[in-house]
Formats: structure tokens, C-alpha cells, sequence
């Protein structure tokens, strides 16, 4: 038996020993895999893109040492999170996972509360492609154009006909998504090099000062210096978020066990070292004038583009790479939010769960999640018309949302002193899962508070975070589910093959599933034998 094959019979025993039947194709390689994560993050893209979140709140140290610290807390939850993803791999991620280690009376709410809150983040993070790339095209327009003022409504189709083109790739091009992947993750590197090399070759030697790039610290926030800083991590938050979106696409990996931890940690480190490099680089090249950047029409990264290389259309080339790679990040964006929809309607946590559980026989996707995933996602973009501070609601709501639900099976595993996860290949050792599963509770704690704070002092209805209106009606809508269905019918995760096999898998008792995926996908080696 070919290597491929002995790997995807071990994928189908370990996903029907977590209660499913593999209905996706698994047709996304490591690489390609890794494309669509790092497309997901796309960090150097959306850290320089939203540069303006960072640089009010703390100047360049903000920007600089937020990322750094919001990299190692990053890190900290997705090596956590690479755990539960080596010992069950399927596509419901957290709330599959909270329903296997929480006590079995809190299965149901505990999960049916973290799946909400995780398809509430990736719905939310849905948004993001538009609205990065909104703000881009309206700066460009502003930089050719400086007397023409774009209203709100056409900022507004600009998003919508972004969304439309990553629903339209999503829904027609479900088979060449692993080759876009693999064309996004070349676009993005290639894309990085170039304009790191083109603006540092042009701003020669007329460089802006180590002491800017490293140690200016301002704050037009009206906040407190280091409240202001603090809010200042959600550019590093925002730029490194979405990593769970591995475990969404885990049933779509060959050898998931073993190549999904690896990805998942892999993106998070490309992200932070490439989005350091590139955030520094644009510092440098950037004039050292903080409040102009910030204050500019056309946006602070054309801006600093347009300073570099003093041209217009040597701005606007160079601006075609990041425009780019927020298409690739969007689509990438949507494909995981509907898989994360279709797994946690298949469970029954949604209303209307058996409709957008459904798996499209010809386009072999879950089409209907998509149309919702896309449909919500041009619904929330509304927010644009109405608040100058829409960008910094919906960026919040998506960073805090799945931030909650990584720190949540965390936690539980945490308080149960981290004996609740079965047999699997990857294992942090000792002190080292302690130490990274605290730090990524804290940080998830810090940030989830920060990030509902207006961004700036005083506050006024256009400029309120509303963020918080966004979780508001999140509550509304699970907690009336909960109570009209919820709570008779959802159960937690479904076993399509057994329903023997989830406690078989909390109390690490073999059964004959258990036993066809307790042996390590790399090699035949028994995953018992790994974790001893």
C-alpha cells in the first residue's frame, strides 16, 4: 500500500473514532496547506495594512514590540492548541474538543457556548478581507485624486464586490483551491521580498532613525500612555489570528494527526518573523514622522510607500502585492468559515443545522455554509455606513472571538491538570505545556478586556467600539437558540459511527475505532508508545 493511501485509510479510523464519517476530499497537501494558512494570517499583508491601529496607540514601539509581544503569546496558545489538534483531528476544532474533556454534564452547554463563539470570530474575520482592501483602493483613490471624498456607501460596494469575488472562487473553484493556496503562499513571500527590497533601494540612504523605529512612543488616543499601548497589540492580535484554521480544514489533510500541529505552529513563526521584518522596513523608510502618517488620506501604508519611492505610481505598483494577497486572504478566510459553519451544523449547533450541513454533491463543498458565510459577511459590512470606527469593531470582534474560543478547551485542560488529552503524536513536554498553556490563558484574558475599549477618548456614537454591540447580539441570538433547541437537542459533538467512542476517548479506553487510529500515522509507531 502507497504511502498516501495507508494515510488517508488512518485519517478515516481517527476521524470515526471521533463520531464522523469523512465526507471532504482530502486533497490539500502540506504545502498547499500551509499556503492556505499563512494565506489566512497573511501577517506582513495585514500588520502593514493595519498599521493604522498601532501607530495612535504607543507610535512605533506599539507597532514593533506589540507584535513581538502578541507573537510569543501566539505561540504560546498555538503550540497549546497543536496538542488537541494531534490527538482529534477534526473539523469542529474547539468545540469538539471542549466536548471531549469537559465533565459530562457541561458537555453540551460548554461545547454548543465555544462552537458560537468560534463561528462568531470566523464570520467576523470574514469581514476583514473587505475591509482591509476597502480602505487600500479608497487610499489609492485619494492618492490620485486628492479632492475626491469617497462616501461611505461606495466604500461599501468596494467591500461587497470583494466578498463576491472570494465567494465566487470558493464556490466554482473548490478543486483548484489547493493550487491558489500554494500560488498565495509564493505571491505572499515573493510580494514581501520585493517590496522590502524596492522601498529600502529607493528611500537610500536617507533612512529614518533606529531611535524612531524602536523607541518612539506617542499617544492621540486621549487613553492613558500604557492603556494605550496595550490597545495597541490588536494590530499583532489581528495580524496573527486565524491559525485555528487548520483544525477546520483538518479533514481535508492527508496524514492530519502528525502535518496539522506542524502547520499550525509553522504559521504563527513565518507570520511573526516576516511581519517583524516588514513592519521594521517600513519604519525605516518611512520619513520618522509619526503624525503625518497617521493623519494622511490616502492611508498610512501608501503613505509611507508613496514616501519611499516618491512616486505615485511606484506607490500604487508596489501596493498591487499586499491588494493581492488580501484576495487570497479573504478567499482563504471564507473557505475555513464555512467548513467551521458546515462542522458545527453537523452537530446541530446552528439554527437550521440539517440546511447548511449539507455537503453539495457535484461541487463536493458545503455550499450552503458558504452562501451564509458570504451573505453574513456583506450583511456586517453595513457597520461601514454608519461608524468612523466600524474597521476597529469588526477587527476586535473577530481577534477577541477566537481568542476566547482557543483559550477555552485550554483552560479546561489546564484546570484538570492537563490529563485530559489522549494519545497523540505532538506533546508538549512537561513544564513547557504548563508554561504556554498560562501564558496564552493571560494574554486571552488582557485582550479580550482591552479590545472592547473605544479606541480613542472621548467617546461619541460614531466613534464607539461597537464591538461590544456585535457580542450583544451574538448572546441574543446563541441564548435564544440554546433555549428553543439547544438545550434538548444538542448534545455536543455527533457520533455518526458510535457514540461509544467519545468516552471510550475521555477515559483512553481502546475500542475497536480507537484502536485503528491509536497507531501513528508516520511510520505504523503506536501513539500510546510516542507519548511514554
Amino acid at each position: 500500500m502507497k504511502p498516501d493511501e495507508r494515510h488517508t485509510l488512518d485519517d478515516e479510523a481517527q476521524l470515526q473514532a471521533l463520531g464522523h464519517k469523512g465526507e471532504l476530499k482530502r486533497n490539500f497537501s502540506l504545502l498547499s496547506m500551509l499556503g492556505l494558512a499563512f494565506a489566512i494570517l497573511n501577517s506582513w499583508t495585514a500588520l502593514s495594512s493595519s498599521i493604522g491601529l498601532a501607530l495612535p496607540s504607543g507610535g512605533s514601539t506599539s507597532v514593533i514590540w506589540g507584535l513581538v509581544t502578541a507573537g510569543i503569546c501566539n505561540l504560546c496558545l498555538a503550540a497549546s492548541l497543536a496538542e488537541f489538534l494531534s490527538a482529534y483531528p477534526t473539523a469542529g476544532g474547539q468545540y469538539h474538543w471542549v466536548a471531549v474533556i469537559t465533565p459530562r454534564k457541561w458537555v453540551p452547554l460548554a461545547s454548543f457556548i465555544t462552537g458560537w463563539i468560534n463561528v462568531s470570530g470566523w464570520l467576523a474575520l470574514t469581514t476583514s478581507g473587505g475591509l482591509l482592501a476597502s480602505q487600500l483602493i479608497s487610499g489609492l483613490i485619494a492618492l490620485y485624486h486628492p479632492n475626491f471624498t469617497l462616501h461611505p456607501w461606495q466604500v461599501w460596494l468596494i467591500y461587497v464586490a470583494w466578498t463576491i469575488i472570494a465567494f465566487i472562487i470558493n464556490a466554482f473553484m473548490n478543486n483548484l483551491l489547493p493550487y491558489v493556496n500554494r500560488g498565495a503562499f509564493i505571491w505572499s513571500i515573493g510580494g514581501f521580498a520585493i517590496v522590502c527590497i524596492t522601498v529600502l533601494a529607493c528611500s537610500s540612504p536617507e533612512y529614518a532613525s533606529a531611535e524612531f523605529v524602536f523607541t518612539e512612543f506617542i499617544n492621540e488616543t486621549g487613553w492613558p500612555d500604557g492603556i494605550a499601548w496595550l490597545l495597541g497589540l490588536l494590530q499583532g492580535g489581528f495580524g496573527l489570528t486565524g491559525y485555528d484554521a487548520v483544525a477546520h480544514m483538518i479533514e481535508e489533510i492527508p496524514n492530519a494527526a502528525v502535518e496539522g500541529p506542524k502547520i499550525m505552529i509553522y504559521c504563527v513563526c513565518i507570520g511573526t518573523v516576516t511581519g517583524f521584518i516588514f513592519l521594521m522596513v517600513l519604519l525605516f523608510v518611512s520619513g520618522g514622522d509619526a503624525e503625518s502618517i497617521i493623519s494622511a488620506a490616502p492611508g498610512p501604508l501608501l503613505q509611507i510607500l508613496y514616501n519611499a519611492t516618491s512616486s505615485r505610481a511606484g506607490a500604487a505598483c508596489l501596493l498591487m502585492f499586499p491588494l493581492v494577497c488580501i484576495l487570497f486572504a479573504e478567499t482563504a478566510i471564507m473557505t475555513t468559515s464555512s467548513r467551521m459553519t458546515y462542522a458545527f451544523a453537523r452537530d446541530g449547533g446552528l439554527p437550521f443545522s440539517k440546511f447548511f450541513a449539507k455537503v453539495h454533491p457535484r461541487l463536493g463543498q458545503p455550499l450552503n455554509a458558504l452562501i451564509l458565510a458570504a451573505t453574513l459577511t456583506i450583511l456586517f459590512g453595513l457597520i461601514l455606513i454608519g461608524s468612523s470606527s466600524a474597521f476597529n469593531a469588526l477587527i476586535s470582534a473577530s481577534v477577541v472571538a477566537l481568542g476566547v474560543s482557543y483559550a477555552i478547551p485550554v483552560a479546561i485542560n489546564v484546570c484538570r491538570g492537563r490529563k485530559m488529552l489522549g494519545p497523540r503524536a505532538f506533546v508538549l513536554p512537561g513544564p513547557f505545556g504548563w508554561i504556554a498553556n498560562l501564558i496564552g490563558i493571560a494574554y486571552t484574558i488582557v485582550t479580550t478586556v482591552l479590545f472592547l475599549f473605544p479606541p480613542e477618548l472621548p467617546v461619541s456614537a460614531s466613534s464607539m467600539n461597537y464591538c461590544v454591540v456585535a457580542f450583544g447580539i451574538i448572546l441574543f441570538i446563541s441564548t435564544f437558540q440554546w433555549f428553543v433547541d439547544g438545550r434538548k437537542n444538542f448534545t455536543g459533538p455527533r457520533a455518526d459511527v458510535g457514540l461509544e467512542v467519545l468516552e471510550a476517548m475521555k477515559s483512553h479506553e481502546p475500542t475497536d475505532a480507537t484502536a485503528q487510529h491509536s497507531k501513528a500515522v508516520d511510520g505504523g509507531k503506536d501513539l500510546h508508545e510516542m507519548e511514554r
